[in-house]
């Protein structure tokens, strides 16, 4: 079960959206993470809102998982910010879910890929949800750099770290 978030309708349409989201990401084979304020509530936070949920795939995984969701992989549009190799957006749970693999950030120049390197496991309901740990989702929130990332920082600031759940990505 997830932690409670301010907004209860957030916490079930998240809540929703990943019991029908995680089963079709069991065809993974490595790593996957959620980002975004979806993170941040799973590890406890309240971020005020959860528009959509983000998850960063392996380039390998995504043909599986695409597949699973009914999905077309295609390339993702850049933005001034942000970059993917591979995105898309499925519509059919309570929350949109955003998938991409191959995510850049542009910082310092040029383009950066951004792999986590910690991956904690939360239950939620009969599934693993992974995220970066407290520390790792703060660092990437602060080099996203937008007011709601900075938002979504002070909510991770105001809980406690989580125990010790981490394996290695």
């Amino acid at each position: 079960m997830l932690r409670q978030a301010a907004t209860v309708i957030t916490r079930h349409d998240l809540e929703t959206t990943l019991a029908a989201l995680l089963p079709r990401l069991s065809v993974t084979c490595h790593p996957w993470w959620i980002l975004g304020s979806a993170a941040v509530v799973l590890h406890g936070g309240d971020p005020d809102e959860v528009l959509d949920v983000d998850v960063l795939l392996d380039r390998r995984d995504v043909p599986a998982v695409f597949a699973a969701l009914g999905l077309t992989p295609r390339s993702g549009v850049p933005d001034g910010k942000f970059r993917s190799e591979v995105f898309h957006r499925w519509n059919l749970a309570a929350l949109p879910v955003e998938l991409f693999a191959g995510f850049c950030l542009f910082e310092q120049g040029g383009w950066h890929e951004l792999v986590p390197q910690t991956r904690v496991a939360i239950a939620v309901g009969e599934g693993m949800a992974y995220v970066p740990d407290q520390d790792e989702l703060t660092a990437i929130l602060r080099r996203f750099g937008r007011p709601k990332d900075q938002r979504r920082i002070a909510a991770l600031s105001r809980i406690s770290p989580s125990p010790s759940r981490s394996e290695s990505a």
